[in-house]
Formats: C-alpha cells, sequence, structure tokens
C-alpha cells in the first residue's frame, strides 16, 4: 500500500545542515525508505497515480528532505514515457565534470520548495558521479543533461543548499547566447 512522503518545507532548518555519510551495512530502516522513495517519485510522474495521491511530480529526493542528516539521494528518471530508471547513491562525489555549463529553460524545482522560483541554476552539462549502491558496493555514473542537473540537485541537498541559492541574483536569466538551455 502506498504512503506519500513527508517532505520537508524549505522553511526547515534541517535542509540547510551538512549532510553526515552513511554507514554500512543500512539499516532496514533505511532501505524501506529508499523504496518509498523510488515509490513516490515513479508515481509522481505517472499522471494517474500523481492525480490520486496528490503528488508533486519530481525525479529526485535526498535523505535531508525526508529530515534524516544522511547522504544517500535517491533520482527515478524517465528514460520514455512510463520507463524509468533508478538511480540510488550512497555518500556520492562529483568526481568529473564538462566545462559547458546549462540551465533548465523553465527553471528548477524542488519538492522542498512548495512556490515558483524564477531564475535559471547553471550547472555542469556532463557530471561523473561515484558512491556505492544499498549494499556498499562501489558505483559509478557519467551523467548528461537533465540526469546531469538532476545528480547536482540532489548532492547539493546533501550540502545544505537550495537550487535557488545558485541563481545569480544580479542576473536570474541566461539567454541561449550566454548558455544553453534545455
Amino acid at each position: 500500500m502506498f504512503k506519500k512522503l513527508n517532505i520537508l518545507d524549505e522553511k526547515n532548518p534541517l535542509l540547510r545542515k551538512k549532510s553526515e555519510d552513511a554507514i554500512f551495512p543500512l539499516s532496514k530502516e533505511e532501505k524501506v525508505l529508499i523504496q518509498r522513495m523510488i515509490d513516490h517519485l515513479t508515481y509522481s510522474q505517472i499522471e494517474e497515480y500523481e492525480k490520486k495521491y496528490d503528488l508533486r511530480p519530481g525525479m529526485g529526493l535526498a535523505f535531508p528532505q525526508l529530515g534524516i542528516n544522511k547522504r544517500i539521494i535517491v533520482i527515478v528518471y524517465e528514460v520514455e514515457e512510463g520507463t524509468f530508471e533508478n538511480y540510488v547513491f550512497i555518500n556520492p562525489k562529483i568526481v568529473s565534470h564538462s566545462t559547458e555549463m546549462i540551465a533548465a529553460e523553465a527553471g528548477e524545482g524542488c519538492l522542498s520548495v512548495n512556490r515558483e522560483v524564477k531564475g535559471h541554476v547553471a550547472r555542469h552539462a556532463r557530471v561523473t558521479v561515484e558512491g556505492f549502491d544499498e549494499n556498499g558496493a562501489p558505483i559509478r555514473v557519467r551523467a548528461r543533461e537533465d540526469l546531469a542537473l538532476a545528480f547536482q540537485h540532489e548532492i547539493d541537498h546533501l550540502d545544505g543548499i537550495l537550487f535557488y541559492d545558485r541563481i545569480n541574483k544580479k542576473h536570474p536569466f541566461y539567454t541561449e547566447q550566454e548558455m544553453r538551455l534545455i
């Protein structure tokens, strides 16, 4: 039975704390929570379930958004309509990135930010992320475009950074000449 997650609002000071590394083996509770995050994010991207459970669409969540100060992120990426790839990274680190910067043309959103925030967030077009899976085995992914944006956004949560902290206050919007907008 699906139960909606209780996601912290941006006003909660726990979202501004730097998270601690997760310790292996993960607890049964942590593994259950990871599966609940996958379910929540998957359902939020399927219109029928989004409406049924009153979910805001989202593709990523970090443990701090659930009030847990551990370096664990989950991304559910829709590769084609109705087909999802799940990325569960424990203690993720960006080990390399492109010099090319991009931004989501419509701006970024966040399941912890329940309001519209205008402005572009400059992010690397490609990142390589290393970390561990739920069983402690090393994993690595090379992400590009919107998946790269999602990894950078979720890893920021682990350091107490919200996406709007990265919007340039003096120049909140970029043109296509200044940066590639996706």
